[in-house]
């Protein structure tokens, strides 16, 4: 194989786990008029150990509809989970769905690795 002068190769193997997850959620909003995103409770992003504008995987348990997009930050204990723009046309309010981030990590980092698991009520309130 032929490298290019600027591909740097690494010895260490990386794995992609779950980072953190928000489980049952439920959609509050759909607002199709905006750029994109998921706007997310900050109280839950904070308990999941999402950052803004992080990538996340979006389930929806009413479709089986997934999506990827990124987190925006809503007002803290609102319970709002309102998908944006385009994200909006896979969900509609009273949808149950579940927002998964990942993280790569060495398989040193694997073996001891724990995700943050949030479960939501259907207010979207921290239960465990």
């Amino acid at each position: 194989m032929i490298m290019q002068p600027d591909v740097v190769r690494s010895n260490v193997m990386m794995v992609t786990l779950c980072k953190g997850k928000i489980h049952r959620a439920t959609i509050t909003e759909a607002n199709l008029d905006y750029e994109g995103s998921i706007t997310i409770d900050k109280e839950l992003m904070i308990a999941a150990g999402l950052f803004p504008y992080e990538k996340v995987q979006v389930v929806n348990i009413n479709t089986g509809a997934r999506l990827e997009t990124y987190v925006i930050e809503g007002t803290p204990k609102s319970g709002i989970i309102c998908l944006n723009g385009a994200a909006a046309r896979l969900g509609a309010k009273g949808d149950k769905i579940i927002i998964i981030a990942y993280g790569h990590y060495s398989l040193e980092e694997a073996k001891a690795h724990k995700p943050a698991m949030v479960r939501v009520d259907d207010r979207n309130q921290i239960v465990s």
